[in-house]
């Protein structure tokens, strides 16, 4: 990817509201392109969670694919967050809360995340400045 650096995918519910809102917040201040995404939902997703051995029905997570690792939750939340352009990163001090209490204030957002920002019949079709950034 860019200066030689690690791929790092987002992997989000492709039909959620928020989920598409995120990926649209994010593309906007990633001005290095650092990410590229997938839906969940998508071939190249379930491909990417087979061999990371996560998954391919759990929907209410974001994953983030850097290199080797997968990250889910809260902590592929928050390492989105610290490469983003602007204070985003300072974000990514609430790594310090132990896991178990971010991941419970995720899951709550993430089970209510339908009701709250709405669901697609299907994926959303990206503009064409996002096409180079989504996998298929």
């Amino acid at each position: 990817m860019n200066n030689g650096s690690v791929d790092k995918i987002v992997l989000y519910d492709g039909v959620c509201g928020l989920c598409n809102g995120a990926v649209k917040f994010i593309i906007a201040r990633d001005k290095d392109a650092v990410f590229k995404f997938a839906a969940l939902q998508s071939d190249a997703a379930v491909s990417l969670l087979a061999a990371h051995q996560l998954p391919p029905s759990d929907l209410d997570t974001v994953v983030l694919i850097e290199g080797n690792a997968a990250y889910a939750k809260s902590d592929a939340a928050l390492r989105v967050a610290k490469k983003l352009n602007g204070l985003w990163p300072l974000l990514y001090a609430f790594i310090i809360v132990p896991k178990p209490l971010r991941d419970a204030v995720y899951n709550f957002i993430a089970a209510n995340r339908y009701q709250w920002f709405g669901k697609y019949d299907q994926c959303m079709m990206p503009t064409p400045e996002m096409k180079r950034r989504i996998l298929a």
